[in-house]
């Protein structure tokens, strides 16, 4: 084992420069056996241990193994106590993932503190096949099946191509000492429920069930990569990217097999799940245009054409404009305010505005259009619905929300971006001109 190791750890490092690295040393037969490959090997390292105390003398009988065990070898360690059950209490989550997070903190902590190149953690392949099962049966999809990577950010795991059986064959080889969790001979969480009752069930089934198993993963996960690939390809021909949102076009996905994973796989990344994925696909399937879906930060709106992806708007409240006043900001960009006079050409561009002054009465209020508003726009004589303008304008139901207006005492001068109202508009007969330019 030790010289498969060694051609393994040649390769995952840079053994050409100094560099040291950091040990999750848990004083189990994992981190032992790793610690005195890693030793032999003349691979510079620390230690770092962290005392949870949740198994009570037993937790400190661990901590103190470690420390002799740094003592004996001259290894430096760092050791944290903590408390899982403090931070699972106040954040709401399990033990398990509060102790995560203690463990992973602490170890960046002192990696950064020491200057260490990595932190080797001492996962190995049952731990890889328990994580890809579990990945399964939740129904993470095509990422689930790449399991844990032998090298990630800082994190690296030198003993992933290597079984447990091969691990206490080399640690009894070697007359080292561990220590036993005894938590991990209970059958109470998932992850042991399925390592002591689970996979020994399954691979028994198949006489080369686990090589058959490990060969599979690695199929599934070549062709995951495959998958992956096309998938950019496809996203960058249909997905069209705007400066406030994007586009996916009804056409891009009606009658194509796999269209909930194509949607899915764009969403992802913004908070969506694999089912809502699917909901959303359903409800264009159907046909109902109108269905938003929200995340955290971002939406999801179906629209007459196609699916529209945005940042989730922030409430706007409404703003003031004084006479005095010579810029103001919305969400969409800044603008300006100026005082023109006739010798001033005309700007026809939507996204400003040059609007009567004297018409106007001050303060103005821009604010989000509401169900109900009306006004005339520049043109007609007859007032309108905005809800219908906009809709009219072909406005993306997306964008349609966020829509802001510009009153003055009572009435509608501009839908901001689209359209002045012709009674406030600019004539020959205008004495002073407010130009609203947006920069």
């Amino acid at each position: 084992m030790f010289h498969r190791f060694l051609t393994h750890i040649q390769h995952l490092l840079d053994t050409s420069s100094e560099s040291q690295y950091l040990l999750a040393f848990s004083g189990g037969m994992d981190s032992v056996c790793l610690a005195h490959l890693l030793k032999r090997s003349e691979t510079p390292f620390q230690l770092a241990h962290v005392n949870f105390g949740l198994r009570g003398e037993e937790s400190d009988g661990d901590e103190e193994f470690a420390k002799n065990w740094a003592s004996e070898n001259e290894i430096p360690i760092h050791i944290q106590r903590a408390s899982a059950a403090a931070l699972a209490e106040e954040k709401g989550i399990s033990i398990q993932m509060a102790a995560r997070e203690i463990r992973y903190d602490f170890f960046e902590m002192v990696r950064k503190k020491e200057n260490l190149q990595g932190i080797f953690l001492a996962h190995h392949e049952d731990d890889q096949i328990e994580t890809i099962l579990l990945n399964l049966l939740r129904g993470t999809g095509i990422e689930g099946i790449y399991g844990m990577a032998e090298r990630k950010g800082w994190l690296i795991r030198p003993l992933l191509p290597f079984s447990r059986s091969e691990i206490e064959t080399y640690v009894k080889e070697n007359s080292l000492e561990w220590r036993e969790d005894s938590s991990n001979k209970k059958a109470d969480y998932k992850r042991n429920k399925l390592r002591l009752q689970g996979i020994p069930t399954l691979l028994d089934l198949e006489q080369d069930g686990r090589k058959n198993l490990l060969t599979s993963f690695s199929r599934l996960k070549d062709t995951g990569k495959a998958f992956l690939g096309l998938f950019e390809d496809w996203k960058r021909t249909h997905v069209q990217i705007e400066k406030t949102h994007q586009f996916l076009p009804y056409s891009s996905i009606q009658n194509q097999p796999g269209a909930a994973s194509l949607i899915y796989f764009w969403l992802r990344t913004y908070g969506f799940n694999s089912d809502q994925a699917q909901q959303i696909n359903d409800s264009v399937e159907k046909g109902l245009p109108g269905k938003i879906f929200k995340r955290v930060s971002h939406q999801v709106n179906l629209d007459r054409e196609g699916i529209f992806l945005a940042d989730r708007k922030q409430e706007f409240f409404p703003i003031s404009i004084n006479a005095e006043d010579k810029n103001f900001k919305l969400p969409e960009g800044n603008y300006s305010i100026e005082i023109l006079s006739q010798e001033n050409p005309l700007d026809k561009n939507p996204e400003n505005a040059q609007l009567d002054a004297d018409l106007l009465e001050f303060p103005l209020e821009i604010r989000t259009w509401e169900e109900g508003d009306r006004f005339n726009p520049l043109g007609m004589d007859s007032s309108k619905k905005v809800s219908d303008f906009l809709i009219d304008s072909k406005v993306p139901m997306i964008q349609k929300e966020g829509v802001k207006v510009m009153v003055s005492g009572g009435k509608i001068a501009w839908v901001i971006g689209y359209r002045i109202a012709d009674w406030a508009k600019r004539t020959p007969s205008s004495r002073k001109i407010l130009y609203f330019k947006k920069s």
